[in-house]
């Protein structure tokens, strides 16, 4: 898959306060893309297991990421089958939104707390996440051989071309 599949994140500032934001255009149908950001099925063949994912509004979460065994939980803090999907985590990740439009657009926001590093590294991140998440719908999901062979490579190729971009 080439990298110009998922076009770049951009990010705002305000005090110590991280927003990210990814819009993807993907050509699969809603309930596909849905399953794969709302569903622990989903979520494991590109993001993370989820070990805890209680489908509705205040429901917990517990998310344990695959490609390093960090898990952080947290409470499902927007739910809107088929159109959103907010999980507020612990730690790193804070909030995380999945907003589903007809068409179908992936609207997705990260907002944490941390440094401009931290946010170059999440950036990276969630880039390469993407780049999963389109070879999942496309029946490619990551397995266990895969998150066990996953190298921070491109990952870092990502994050040179977001440091890169810096005012």
């Amino acid at each position: 898959m080439t990298e110009s599949r998922i076009e770049q994140g951009t990010s705002r500032t305000e005090g110590t306060t991280r927003t990210l934001h990814f819009t993807l255009t993907l050509p699969h149908p809603v309930e596909k893309v849905w399953a794969a950001v709302a569903t622990p099925e989903g979520l494991t063949g590109w993001l993370a297991a989820a070990d805890v994912l209680e489908p509705r509004l205040g429901g917990a979460v517990t998310l344990r990421w695959l490609n390093g065994g960090a898990a952080y939980r947290g409470r499902v803090t927007a739910w809107d089958v088929e159109r959103v999907a907010e999980y507020t985590l612990e730690g790193l990740h804070g909030r995380i939104r999945f907003h589903l439009e007809p068409g179908t657009i992936l609207r997705f926001t990260n907002e944490f707390e941390g440094n401009d590093a931290l946010r170059l590294d999440c950036l990276a991140g969630w880039h390469e996440h993407f780049l999963m998440l389109a070879d999942a719908l496309d029946g490619r999901p990551m397995t266990a051989d895969g998150w066990a062979a996953w190298t921070r490579e491109r990952w870092q190729t990502l994050r040179d071309t977001y440091d890169a971009q810096r005012p």
